[in-house]
């Protein structure tokens, strides 16, 4: 990719960006593959200009400096790194626990979510469209760099990832009339499970509660309901976090 090639992201394009050091240290140890060149404006510090050097050495990715590129792609001026990396496609693991986005909107709730995922255990990811651009640089950003550690697919409509992968594991949809609280009901330790979330203003559709055990997370009704991004994070710790440290509790005290 030439340099007067680069420009102001666009989703059609096959290519996006990281903004800042440390989602494009990320990029560079996880994915070097993927990493077409690293853009430095001259108000890096010594110290950064060093460790890219290392990482690059490493790798072979190539490093530009050039505060014109920089500027031109960037969406904030503090913004000193850019990472230039080929957007890819994944496969999500059949045995492994999934979370599942239907018509996410919002870039900073889905980079916020991912970030969760991963801090969790959680390494794969379904997104129901429509949805936002899972390669925007604000999702990359709100990530930290974490969206390059995940499996992210993507699907037309609900039913195709469910006829692909339902089959093999249990799904809880939330819901703010969901028919289990969150908490009270044990998960098969034998199974992998679906935590399936909907859209930051609709929700779950209706037909949702059908499928699986549907799940609700108690608060009081001084608020509607809870931020996608929250909710996401308190499903997977219940899931993921909690319940291996009963489990762990469980054995202690046998």
């Amino acid at each position: 990719m030439r340099v007067n090639d680069i420009k102001k992201y666009r989703k059609k394009d096959i290519y996006s960006y990281s903004f800042g050091p440390f989602p494009t240290f990320e990029l560079l140890h996880t994915k070097p593959e993927i990493t077409e060149s690293v853009l430095v404006h001259s108000d890096a510090t010594e110290e950064i200009r060093d460790k890219l050097k290392q990482e690059c050495g490493k790798t072979g990715v190539k490093i530009i400096y050039s505060d014109r590129t920089v500027e031109k792609v960037r969406d904030k001026d503090n913004c000193i790194i850019v990472g230039v990396f080929k957007k890819y496609s994944s496969i999500l693991e059949h045995n492994e626990n999934h979370v599942v986005l239907v018509n996410p909107s919002d870039a900073g709730n889905l980079g916020t979510i991912i970030r969760s995922c991963v801090g969790f255990g959680i390494t794969n990811l379904a997104v129901i469209e429509p949805a936002v651009d899972i390669f925007h640089p604000k999702v990359i950003r709100a990530s930290m760099g974490a969206i390059f550690k995940m499996k992210i697919a993507c699907f037309p409509y609900f039913h195709m990832y469910d006829q692909k992968y339902g089959e093999e594991r249990e799904n809880y949809p939330f819901m703010l009339k969901g028919e289990y609280p969150l908490g009270s009901f044990k998960h098969p330790e034998n199974r992998a499970f679906s935590l399936i979330f909907g859209n930051e203003a609709r929700g779950l559709d209706a037909a949702f509660r059908g499928l699986g055990k549907s799940v609700v997370i108690p608060h009081t009704q001084s608020i509607d309901s809870l931020n996608l991004s929250l909710a996401t994070g308190i499903g997977i710790y219940e899931f993921c976090v909690k319940r291996q440290w009963e489990a762990e509790e469980e054995v202690i005290h046998r």
